[in-house]
């Protein structure tokens, strides 16, 4: 299985007034950027709050996910795009048992 990557969007006033003229479903839009490099949408969701939307991608690697986030942030439509590496329990297990090995010092000890 490939990376899985959580990303928050939240799009401009003048996005939201072109979709009210012209309705658009940009989950198949987003669906279409991730594919061009390798990865799938796994879903596409509209909120309240904060963030007007969440989607969650598969892609193959870090730079892949990124070329996708840096091409819609690029785009102009959005006044926000976080997107975050999400672990698998399995990954975290071994972080946890690797960070044993690692020797930090808090700062003024």
């Amino acid at each position: 299985m490939m990376p899985l990557y959580l990303s928050r969007f939240s799009y401009t006033p003048e996005t939201w007034a072109r979709l009210i003229g012209r309705p658009e479903d940009r989950a198949q839009a987003a669906q279409s950027y991730i594919e061009s490099v390798g990865g799938r949408l796994h879903g596409f969701w509209y909120a309240f709050g904060r963030h007007d939307g969440y989607t969650l991608w598969e892609a193959p690697d870090n730079v892949s996910m990124a070329a996708v986030a840096l091409a819609i942030s690029g785009g102009g439509a959005l006044s926000s795009l976080e997107t975050t590496v999400l672990l698998t329990v399995d990954e975290t297990m071994e972080a946890l048992r690797a960070a044993e090995q690692v020797q930090y010092r808090a700062p003024g000890a």
